[in-house]
């Protein structure tokens, strides 16, 4: 699963998230994002009511568990039809639980020596996180100079305009959340799904 992921990603470029404490409206959400072709995006887990929905939407879509920093959080949430976990910490405990269930983990880093350590523990993606208050598409570029072995995912306040221009530093996928789904219809969402994957794809 691990190659398909970075595969997957590679090939997608643009990883939607999903924060909300409403079950019902991450699972609509959810679907908004399918229906403009999204194959993979991340739910954060917000509160205990966020695992059903992942078991709603996990048969039409790859689910990355988000925000999780607690082992029973991922194991929860695999429990659910999560297939990927993700965190915005490098904590051990996950990376174990990672191992033993043979599931991804996307690590959080935000300086080169964490970066670093979490490629050294063998994680497949790099969370770079939160990106923008780090120095955006520059920062990539940068991080990247003296180690373009790593697998980079940038998130954190990343708007959907800006996404080619990580992917352009070197990003292998760009997470946006707010700026994807905040205030926008569920129709204006599939639009946005459409429109961002054709402009990565061109």
């Amino acid at each position: 699963m691990t190659k398909n992921l970075i595969k997957l990603l590679a090939e997608e470029k643009i990883f939607p998230i999903i924060r909300s404490s409403n079950p019902q409206e991450v699972i609509d959400t959810a679907k908004a994002l399918i229906d403009g072709g999204i194959k993979v995006l991340e739910v954060n887990v917000e509160n205990p009511s966020i695992y059903g929905a992942i078991a709603e939407i996990s048969s039409d879509v790859t689910v990355c568990a988000g925000g999780i920093i607690t082992t029973l959080q991922a194991q929860s949430a695999l429990s659910v039809g999560a297939e990927i976990l993700s965190s915005p910490i490098f904590h051990m405990n996950l990376v174990k639980v990672s191992k033993d269930k043979q599931v991804p983990f996307i690590a959080g880093a935000s300086t080169a020596n964490e970066a670093y350590n979490a490629w050294k523990a063998r994680i497949p993606l790099i969370k770079l996180y939160p990106v923008k208050a780090l120095g955006g598409a520059l920062y990539v570029e940068d991080l990247l100079r003296p180690m373009p072995f790593l697998k980079i995912l940038a998130q954190g306040n990343v708007k959907l305009n800006e996404v080619s221009s990580y992917v352009k530093a070197g990003a292998l996928a760009v997470g946006v959340g707010r700026d994807f789904v905040e205030g926008y219809s569920y129709s204006e969402i599939t639009k946005r799904a459409k429109n961002i994957l054709n402009e990565l794809k061109g």
